[in-house]
């Protein structure tokens, strides 16, 4: 959703926040004169882009909405759990989704806040679509990572730290579900750092304990922001900002407990390090609640102060191409099926450098074919709106781009291709058949929309043929939504028979003779063109192995 003066908005996201003409999409002729190199700059400076992530139930669909309540974009926050006059969060907008309370697909929302321009973007939180969420992380500067006060850091959480890890993405923590019964603060802080290595530095700290949560000592000011909740959550909660004095008026002892606590932070040197934290050795913290909206004006603050502004970024050389170069990006996702009335699919863009117009002729790096961008949108859930311009750092959706795959690099002018984005490595195994032989042209349809999205990895080979492939995915739940889209958006009801495999490697086309020969081993091809190898366990891998000296059987880049 795109937040701009001058431009009417409808529908569930309306407000009234003030904004700069300057953060608009500007009309332009497509393929006009360039702008000039210090408006890009200075624009892509003003972007934020950062992904929201954490284990399943920790509420990032909530927190999503809520920082979209306080900026203004939405008039009443939605929750997954919901009661009363609450919402279903708009972010989720797949019938499963709903169902099981959970973040499936990913959603991408554009607002302006203090002059800044927030590209926020939500992620599945179930570890079976953790997939989804790296192409998500290779798209944005930072994270926003929850984690629940009462469970701490979960599976999924540190699985998705050690990805930003290894992409150096700066981290704020924002300990979440202080409203509730949870763990001390400091027993968390020494739980991030022993965990994952990064130095904590809050930047505000509880008045309070877990289930008791009175508001936050700001360590910058000293000031004590008190929260009051209002309408079950649903409305921007008020905010009062007392002296010291005040609060131990007010508050008593939890005020000087949490006073006694911030020296000791001060003590063991837990401040913020602005270099630190963007080399991604050290994490802000951040308490609050984002079921009651507590907590959350001051993580858009942190967003807009401290997170870095988008900046060059690295070709597939390790070359960083600047801003001011002329247009380039990469799909960092592809999406279809979003509405019934919208028989379209969406691949989404991260804009890395120049300004990208609707209307203009880029080039498909990986074709080299010219490729119109006739229609392209930013869309939360289901609501979409027309782009007309986007800068550095920004998130679009491009409309039919059917020619359009993951990891697909685009560029005007100097070419430029971005790094690849790995395949995970599948675990599970199934094959699909059609129920009714009549619906095969919408099964196979079906199929080949799914694969062309990275839903799910679809396997061939001659002896099964296009009437049964094997679709692989990293989680179980991945074939559950599989076969929703099948039945509920292709109309062709299906089958799905689990295969006794849990491993694939990748080998060459020399070894596939032998290795279709082997036990329990069975070669297909992926659309991609790498052919998989498929074992029922690692002794049996090791098994082939040690029977032929040399063979290769390559693990995928990436594991889930």
């Amino acid at each position: 959703m795109r937040c701009c003066a001058g431009r009417a908005r409808t529908g569930k996201f309306s407000g009234s926040a003030p904004q700069s003409v300057e953060s608009c999409a500007v009309t332009a002729a497509p393929n006009s004169a360039p702008f000039p190199p210090a408006r890009i700059r200075a624009q892509a400076d003003r972007r934020r882009t950062f992904a929201v992530i954490s284990h399943p139930d920790a509420g990032k669909s909530t927190l999503t909405e809520a920082l979209a309540l306080h900026a203004r974009v939405i008039g009443q926050a939605g929750a997954v759990h919901g009661k009363g006059n609450r919402r279903a969060t708009v972010s989720d907008w797949m019938q499963m989704e709903k169902d099981r309370g959970i973040s499936i697909s990913s959603a991408a929302l554009q607002f302006e806040y203090r002059d800044t321009v927030i590209n926020l973007v939500d992620t599945p939180g179930h570890a079976d679509f953790s997939e989804d969420t790296y192409r998500v992380l290779s798209a944005v500067d930072a994270a926003v990572m929850l984690i629940d006060a009462a469970k701490g850091l979960e599976a999924q959480t540190m699985k998705l730290f050690e990805v930003c890890r290894h992409r150096d993405i700066p981290i704020i923590t924002f300990i979440n579900k202080w409203d509730r019964p949870g763990q001390e603060a400091l027993a968390l802080l020494d739980e991030i750092t022993e965990r994952t290595g990064l130095r904590p530095a809050p930047l505000t700290w509880p008045v309070g304990i877990a289930g008791e949560f009175h508001g936050v000592l700001e360590r910058a000011s000293g000031d004590f922001i008190r929260f009051t909740r209002t309408d079950a959550g649903a409305g921007i909660a008020q905010e009062e900002r007392l002296d010291a004095d005040a609060a131990a008026a007010m508050i008593g002892g939890d005020w000087d407990t949490a006073l006694e606590e911030a020296e000791l932070l001060e003590l063991e040197g837990q401040e913020h390090d602005q270099d630190a934290f963007l080399a991604a050795r050290s994490t802000p913290v951040m308490f609050g609640s984002a079921v009651l909206n507590f907590g959350v004006h001051q993580l858009l603050d942190a967003l807009v102060d401290i997170a870095p502004a988008a900046g060059p970024r690295p070709d597939q050389d390790g070359n960083p191409r600047p801003v001011e170069e002329p247009f380039s990006g990469f799909v960092f996702k592809v999406q279809a099926g979003m509405d019934a009335n919208h028989r379209d699919r969406l691949a989404y863009i991260r804009v890395c450098s120049g300004v990208f117009e609707r209307g203009m002729v880029v080039t498909h790096a990986t074709t080299g074919k010219p490729f119109a961008t006739k229609y392209a949108q930013q869309v939360f859930g289901r609501d979409r709106e027309v782009v007309d311009t986007a800068f550095p750092g920004d998130i679009v959706g491009l409309v039919n781009a059917s020619a359009l795959r993951v990891g697909d690099s685009l560029y005007v002018d100097r070419k430029v291709v971005f790094p690849r984005i790995p395949t995970f490595s599948p675990e599970h195994f199934k094959v699909i058949r059609a129920k009714d032989s009549s619906k095969y042209k919408q099964f196979r349809r079906g199929i080949e929309q799914l694969d062309h999205e990275g839903v799910i990895q679809v396997l061939r080979s001659d002896l099964r043929g296009d009437q049964a492939p094997v679709l692989a995915a990293v989680g179980p739940m991945q074939f559950e939504v599989a076969e929703d889209r099948m039945v509920n958006e292709f109309n062709a009801p299906c089958t799905l028979e689990q295969l006794n495999f849990s491993l694939a490697r990748r080998t060459t086309p020399e070894w596939v003779s032998v290795l279709s020969r082997e036990r329990g081993v069975e070669v297909l091809s992926r659309s991609d063109g790498a052919l998989l190898a498929l074992f029922p366990d690692r002794w049996r891998l090791a098994g082939v192995e040690r029977e032929h000296e040399g063979i290769v059987l390559e693990p995928l880049v990436v594991s889930a």
